[in-house]
């Protein structure tokens, strides 16, 4: 019991300071983050958490599984961050934040998800302890979630419709010609919502749906809450440099999304079956592993011959 206290202290201190450094060097930018400055960043917060998982590896009973689950939930949390990712910057587009604005909005946005993150994780844990067939919908879920990401909707995102800005302009003051970032703003005596805000409750909504999907998926890994937490968040902390990192690497994820497709749908097996047939951490690791190799392969695969047909 006291081991695992001490790894509950030490993680919450690992992601206060990461948090910190994170927040400190991007708030205190006045220009776009770099390209090279992202992917570098990027390698940190990926480093730390594999640095982190040594640690599991090290000093849990079991170390040895409970390290193969904790690479195989961030692996998942990852590879479906970059699919949301995307959402993002569609988003940003449509609300037309600058670059320079850009990270104050997913600081916020990441803070927020961590403390969703957690209250959902708990959640799907309790429903499972509580009533051992809410498996089964979970798998639902995911079934649901792969044929989503595989097939997705031809329409074209409507923001104008969403129901979160319809009922912020229905009920409160909306200043949609501030250029700043601050998410409120006092004029005249009255206090208005910017369009930074409404950005940021775009965000959030769709990371909340987002977290339908990727929570069913790591659950089927592990039920073990203090894994599926800290691989969660540790995920999640590195996505304001990703999402800076993936912008000039679009293409190379151009087939991320069937792999992913193909982990959830391998995912919602796993989760559905498991009352009947265990299949190993280590099985579904390397899974895992192989669908994201493929798929980013035949991605830069991709890339290099429309660069061939454009040479020629």
């Amino acid at each position: 019991m006291k081991d695992e206290y001490l790894s509950w202290i030490i993680f919450i201190i690992l992601v206060s300071v990461l948090l910190t450094i994170d927040i400190v060097i991007t708030e205190r930018r006045s220009t776009k983050i770099s390209f090279k400055s992202s992917l570098i960043w990027s390698g940190v917060w990926i480093f730390t958490a594999f640095l982190f998982c040594g640690y599991i590896y090290i000093s849990h009973p079991d170390g040895n599984i409970k390290s193969i689950e904790f690479i195989s939930g961030y692996l998942i949390e990852k590879s479906l961050s970059i699919d949301n990712l995307f959402v993002f910057l569609t988003i940003f587009n449509i609300m037309k934040v600058s670059d320079i604005n850009q990270p104050h909005v997913l600081k916020w946005g990441i803070l927020s998800a961590i403390i969703f993150r957690i209250i959902f994780i708990i959640a799907g844990i309790g429903l499972i302890n509580l009533f051992r067939p809410i498996i089964y919908i979970f798998g639902i879920i995911l079934f649901l979630a792969a044929y989503k990401m595989a097939f997705p909707s031809k329409n074209k995102i409507n923001f104008e419709n969403n129901i979160v800005i319809k009922f912020i302009r229905r009920h409160f003051n909306l200043n949609s010609e501030y250029q700043g970032k601050n998410f409120f703003l006092r004029d005249k005596n009255k206090l208005y919502i910017t369009s930074m805000f409404l950005t940021f409750l775009l965000i959030e909504s769709s990371d909340i749906i987002f977290a339908v999907d990727s929570i069913p998926a790591i659950i089927a890994i592990t039920r073990d809450t203090f894994i599926i937490i800290t691989s969660n968040i540790l995920a999640i902390l590195g996505l304001r440099t990703l999402y800076f990192a993936i912008s000039g690497l679009a293409d190379l994820f151009y087939y991320l999304k069937y792999g992913v497709s193909l982990i959830l749908f391998f995912m919602g097996i796993k989760i559905v079956i498991s009352e009947y047939y265990k299949i190993s951490g280590l099985s579904s690791l390397l899974i895992i592993l192989t669908i994201l190799i493929i798929s980013i392969l035949f991605s830069i695969y991709k890339k290099q011959k429309i660069y061939s047909r454009k040479e020629k």
